[in-house]
This record gives C-alpha cells, sequence and structure tokens, in this order.
C-alpha cells in the first residue's frame, strides 16, 4: 500500500507542475511511481482527479476540491518540516533538564540566567531528583549525572570532575581537635550519608584508588546531604562531602577542610548525558557546550578547596 502522505505531496506536486514527469523530477520519483500514486489516491477517493489529454493535465472538479482541502494540510506539513528542521540548527523551544537536588541548585540554577540571555528562543524546564531519571519514558532533553556512569546507550560528555573532601566547623574543631589521619576519624563523630558506599554513614573509603577504608560511627545519619551539610556548620561533627556541595561554605569558612594522610576519593566526573541521536536539537548542544565553558578547565567549586 502506498504512503498517504507522499500521495498527497505528489498530488499537490502534479498540480503545481502541470505533468506527471515534471512532479517526478522534482520529487526525485519516476513517472511510472507518480502514476501510481495518483491511481491509488483516486481509487481510495472513488473520483477522477485529472483530465488527461495528450496535450495537458487539468483538474477535475473533484480534484480542485481536493487540492483546496489538502492544501491545508500540505502547508501544515511544511510548516512541521521547517519547525523540526530550525530547532537543529538554532536553540530553540523548552529544554527539559533534569540533575541531581544538591548539584542543581548550587551550580546549575545560577548558570541559567546567562544561558537565557545568550539563547533568547529558549526556556528550560528544570526538574530536580536524586534518583536516575529515564530520559525517554519521562520526556528528559538532558539529564546531569554524576559518578562513574553505567553501561548505557546514553550519549554522555563529561562536563567537570567531581571530588570531596571532609570537613567541619570552626567550632567542632575546637571543641574536639583536627584528625590528621584517616585512623583518627574513628575518634571523631561522622556523620553519615545512607545513599553513599563509599563516604557512608558506616564506612569512609580514601586512597587514589579508593583502597583505604575505615569504619566510622556518629550521632546523626541521613539520606539528605543538605541535612548533613546543616549539622555540620551547627558543629554536630564532620562530614565527607563533595566539594561542589560545601565549596560556598568553605569560601565563607563556615566549614574548614579536614587535611588527611590519605586522599579523598574521586567520584568519576559530572557528566551530561542524552538519547543517542544522529541530529540531537541544537537546545542540547547550545546548553552542554555553555556549561562546559563555565565549568572548565577548573569548576569552580574545585576553586574553592584549591
Amino acid at each position: 500500500m502506498l504512503d498517504r502522505l507522499t500521495g498527497l505531496e505528489v498530488f499537490g506536486k502534479v498540480t503545481e507542475t502541470g505533468s506527471f514527469s515534471a512532479a517526478g523530477r522534482a520529487l526525485g520519483l519516476s513517472q511510472t511511481m507518480v502514476t501510481k500514486h495518483i491511481a491509488a489516491l483516486e481509487t481510495r477517493l472513488g473520483v477522477t482527479l485529472f483530465h488527461r489529454t495528450t496535450r495537458k493535465l487539468s483538474l477535475t472538479e473533484a480534484g480542485r476540491r481536493y487540492l483546496e482541502a489538502s492544501g491545508r494540510i500540505l502547508a501544515d506539513m511544511e510548516a512541521a518540516d521547517a519547525a523540526v528542521a530550525a530547532d537543529r540548527f538554532e536553540p530553540r523551544g523548552v529544554l527539559r533538564l533534569n540533575a541531581p537536588v544538591a548539584f542543581g541548585v548550587r551550580q546549575i540554577a545560577p548558570l541559567l540566567f546567562e544561558f537565557e540571555q545568550r539563547h533568547p528562543l529558549v526556556s528550560v524546564d528544570l526538574g530536580l531528583n536524586d534518583r536516575t531519571v529515564d530520559l525517554a519514558d519521562e520526556g528528559w532533553d538532558l539529564a546531569i549525572r554524576i559518578g562513574v556512569l553505567a553501561d548505557s546507550s546514553l550519549i554522555a560528555r563529561r562536563l567537570a570532575p567531581c571530588s570531596t573532601i571532609v570537613c567541619a566547623a570552626p567550632s567542632y574543631l575546637a571543641a574536639h581537635g583536627t584528625p590528621k589521619s584517616v585512623a583518627s576519624l574513628a575518634a571523631h563523630n561522622c556523620l553519615g550519608y545512607t545513599l553513599s558506599r563509599l563516604a557512608g554513614a558506616e564506612q569512609w573509603t580514601f586512597g587514589a584508588k579508593a583502597d583505604v577504608a575505615l569504619k566510622v560511627s556518629g550521632n546523626l545519619r541521613s539520606n539528605n546531604g543538605e541535612a548533613l551539610r546543616a549539622a555540620a556548620i551547627a558543629g554536630q561533627g564532620l562530614i565527607y562531602h563533595p566539594t561542589f556541595f560545601v565549596a560556598d561554605d568553605l569560601r565563607a569558612g563556615t566549614l574548614v577542610a579536614v587535611t588527611l594522610d590519605h586522599p579523598t576519593i574521586e567520584l568519576g566526573g559530572v557528566y551530561a548525558v542524552y538519547l543517542p541521536d544522529r541530529n540531537p536539537p541544537a537546545k542540547v548542544h547550545a546548553f552542554i557546550d555553555f556549561v562546559a565553558e563555565r565549568f572548565g578547565p577548573e569548576p569552580p567549586w574545585e576553586r574553592a578547596v584549591s
């Protein structure tokens, strides 16, 4: 069965050019195929669309009525094609962006005004949550992910490193002393993040190869990093957080970095991920390029601790 939309397009081109052969050349079809499309259209409609003579083609009354009605459809199709094509070259439309809560609030949201000034035809729908969203099922154009990425069909671009830091409030360190080694953390109140495997509520891991582990304990554990940060600022204990999470506090002096005898772990990196597409919308590339420019070569949160 021949495609109905193609048949409609062929009909429009035949009326425009006045011949089957000219319509075929314009559409990249053989004259035989043009004839088959018109015949299939007439069969389906049950009418004759063209008067055919040896000298010329002319529309029948039914053909003229059909042209008037189908012209609106063809115009809408051309407009739709043009809109989609424009999306590939000019950043425009709504960018649906998902990011982890803390990173989105601290590092992404402050950049959006500048991005939208650069690209005034783009608006951003920012979703924040700490679960791994399904871009296709949930309709996200782009997601920011942190850590070591799982194997998937998604396209990923690394935007920045993601290091970690042990820190505490000056009041806590004044009252309990500053630990100098990983082993000495055992004597401190370590506030644990229950969702982390490497810097969790019961064990903190250190070393360039994440091969130095220490059992820790404390009087607060939480699945929310913001709650642990607030407790640390209040002087309750030590926290082991990504640097992007506490950079502003380190600059302000409300938290102080603790240097130990083994390096803290790297979390893999900050990545932008999007669905595989031979021609992703320009708004996706524009945002990724913008964020990469603002984060590199050394992201602002790393400058706070360097």
